[in-house]
């Protein structure tokens, strides 16, 4: 009877266990799955890229042709970079010669053996007419690249990143923990059913409980995480931390702060009615070393801004020759002095305005013709008409140290391009004589800004009567403006096209209002500059304005 009673003991004990286990791995894949899910929707996954922007535009001015040069964003290598040249009135045909070139160093010789050696060649013939020209050329690997355009007398260097994209260790560990997790329930299922003792079902199980472990951890850990430096942005790119920017990032103890750069100017001649080649020399203060860490800002890598004896305003854009070299033609249509400041931004060393200690001494030449200068107006007074199109300045009261807010009208349209990624710019110097020459007291001026256009105003709240009494509401003006909360967001900057950066210049749908805010800090005289581009004209419309209040001598 004992021998008859163990067999149905044993018999009963098995079913017994079947159904708990099963209920058991029912309410593990439950809670796997609701994990997962949790996971996947609180989570985001977080990746890295080299190059976090988008497409990058450079300004250049390559002899006597003001370009501005499009790199489109590559999003694979080996791959193509589309490059998009844009050309404005004025500018004569011909054939540029484009070229492709690693650059960088790596810890691997195979790959750092193709560094300068140029991949790939296109030209861009360029028309008659103002417009976009396109090329294509091949980029065989992520890293540091140079774009260098020629028109056969001048060759200009664009250095870009060509991303990868990359994820992180923490990201890693949750891709690598949910596929063993995914595996493992199989493997947990399956001994569960063939395996006569229950306990074996722990050996699975408890990786599946790991896995899930590392990868729950990972996934939280890569939305929380800070990306890397950003190559060729925040720190100088390499080929290596291009491909790999998670390999040899530690703990940063500093701001990466550079110190200010030193700016040399030489000219070609100083005979008026010539062209001048400048060079542009820079250098680090503190190692003297060539300088050869600039950054694209505000759509250049340098913008070099001259004032002539009369009030000529020339806003360039030098390129690049060199490590620290930088060169553009400048014409001297009359003797006097011409001064010269240029804005650059350095990588960790921020936005930097240098002013050359020399300017320009033009002498008199058999070549040099008079000239009147560009006769600036007074905000409020009149119209003006600048390339076929009208121009009117309207400002608030003009207050020394109290906040000004000055609004140009340029034409009836909204019909703007962005120029240099920007609706408008406004170049001011000052205080100085209104009847002395310009240039001269330039280069010894207190002041001399160049500040940026706060948005484009809608039309609805443009008033026409706007004067220096009833000035025309700018979106910051005053709370009460007829703008709408709305209106006043999409003012806030420009819209992007593709997802990757804002509106270039084939998009004109900006204006016609342009508002500025500036405060100027001394009563006095001040010569203004507004700079709007329409029609694929770049516009300069001189100002004098005078601010009122308390004299501050120096």
């Amino acid at each position: 009877m004992n021998d008859s009673a163990a067999p149905t003991r044993e018999y009963d004990r098995f079913p017994r266990t079947a159904p708990d286990l099963r209920h058991r791995l029912g309410a593990a894949l439950a809670a796997v799955l609701t994990a997962v899910a949790l996971i996947l929707a609180m989570s985001p996954q977080a990746g890295a890229d080299s190059n976090g922007g988008g497409d990058v535009q450079v300004a250049q001015t390559l002899g006597d042709r003001e370009l501005t040069v499009i790199l489109r964003r590559v999003t694979g290598v080996p791959g193509p970079l589309h490059v998009d040249v844009f050309t404005h009135a004025g500018t004569p045909a011909g054939a540029l010669n484009l070229a492709a070139v690693p650059t960088g160093v790596s810890s691997s010789a195979s790959v750092a053996s193709a560094t300068g050696t140029v991949v790939d060649t296109a030209v861009v013939t360029l028309g008659g007419r103002p417009g976009t020209y396109s090329a294509v050329l091949d980029v065989t690997q992520a890293g540091p690249w140079e774009l260098s355009l020629s028109d056969g007398q001048r060759t200009a260097t664009i250095p870009f990143i060509v991303p990868k994209q990359t994820t992180s260790p923490a990201e890693s560990a949750s891709y690598l923990g949910f596929s063993g997790a995914g595996a493992l329930i199989l493997v947990t299922v399956l001994v569960a059913v063939r395996a006569r003792r229950g306990w074996w079902t722990l050996v699975p199980g408890g990786g599946l409980v790991a896995c899930l472990t590392v990868a729950v951890t990972g996934a939280l850990l890569s939305s929380q995480l800070p990306l890397p430096p950003s190559q060729g942005g925040q720190v100088d790119a390499t080929i290596d931390g291009v491909n790999d920017p998670y390999a040899s990032v530690g703990q940063q103890t500093s701001d990466n702060s550079r110190p200010p750069a030193t700016l040399l100017l030489s000219s070609s001649t100083d005979r008026a009615g010539e062209i001048a080649e400048l060079q542009l020399n820079l250098s680090d203060a503190a190692t003297g070393l060539p300088l050869d860490d600039v950054v694209v800002h505000d759509g250049a890598l340098m913008h070099l801004l001259a004032i002539g004896p009369s009030g000529q305003l020339w806003h360039l854009h030098p390129v690049r020759t060199g490590p620290g070299e930088f060169e553009v033609p400048l014409l001297l249509p009359e003797a006097g002095h011409y001064a010269v400041s240029a804005e650059l931004a350095r990588r960790g060393g921020g936005v930097q305005q240098l002013r050359s200690a020399t300017g320009i001494d033009a002498v008199s030449s058999s070549g040099a013709r008079p000239t009147a200068g560009d006769a600036p107006a007074r905000a409020g007074t009149s119209s003006r008409t600048v390339a076929g199109v009208e121009v009117r300045l309207s400002a608030s009261p003009l207050v020394a140290g109290k906040a000004t807010v000055l609004t140009a009208r340029v034409g009836d349209t909204a019909t703007l391009q962005p120029w240099l990624g920007m609706v408008g710019h406004l170049i001011v110097v000052g205080p100085l004589s209104p009847t002395a020459a310009v240039g001269a007291q330039t280069q010894k001026a207190q002041l001399w800004a160049h500040s940026h256009s706060m948005g484009a105003m809608p039309d609805s709240a443009h008033e026409a009567s706007g004067t220096q009494e009833t000035p025309h509401r700018g979106p910051h003006s005053s709370p009460t403006s007829s703008a709408s909360s709305s209106e006043l967001h999409s003012m806030s900057g420009l819209t992007s096209v593709n997802g990757d950066g804002i509106a270039d210049e084939t998009v004109a749908a900006y204006g016609p209002d342009v508002a500025f805010v500036y405060t100027f800090p001394a009563a006095g005289d001040y010569r203004v500059w507004i700079q709007a581009e329409r029609d694929n004209t770049i516009l300069t419309v001189p100002y004098l304005l005078h601010v009122t209040g308390t004299v501050k001598t120096p």
